[in-house]
């Protein structure tokens, strides 16, 4: 679904599509199987319940799952896609999903957040030069 596109970003395409949510959301299985792959370190028991972050052309934002949202999609709220050049949805677009460095940065950057290893399991702790795991996700 996703495949390696740089040091900070995963590229993948997604069916994108509105929902009347305050939050993104794909399909709870896939959030799983993507936050195992692409965040979790493999150290001990890890949340793969935690938010994904990805980006819609120029803009970051965190994505849960939900077992209503169908598979390969994402389905954000329409104030997020009012910016975008999302039309006819459901449209299928590239989407970037954050490495777990730059996320923890994002996240940092965006609500001034400091992940602490309780907090998030070891999934933002791990050292930035850990190669590209999990390529190919």
């Amino acid at each position: 679904m996703f495949e390696l596109f740089s040091q900070s970003y995963y590229l993948g395409r997604l069916y994108v599509m509105p929902v009347d949510d305050d939050r993104a959301l794909m399909h709870r299985d896939q959030h799983e199987h993507i936050n195992e792959a692409v965040y979790a370190t493999g150290e001990g028991v890890e949340r793969l319940d935690a938010p994904l972050v990805m980006k819609l052309e120029s803009g970051h934002f965190p994505v849960h799952g939900d077992e209503g949202v169908p598979a390969n999609t994402l389905a954000v709220p329409e104030s997020l896609l009012e910016g975008t050049d999302v039309r006819n949805p459901p449209s299928l677009r590239e989407v970037f999903l954050a490495r777990r460095e730059r996320a923890r940065q994002l996240l940092e950057y965006a609500s001034g957040w400091q992940p602490s290893r309780d907090e998030t399991g070891g999934r933002f702790d791990a050292d930035p030069g850990d190669g590209y795991p999990n390529a190919g996700t």
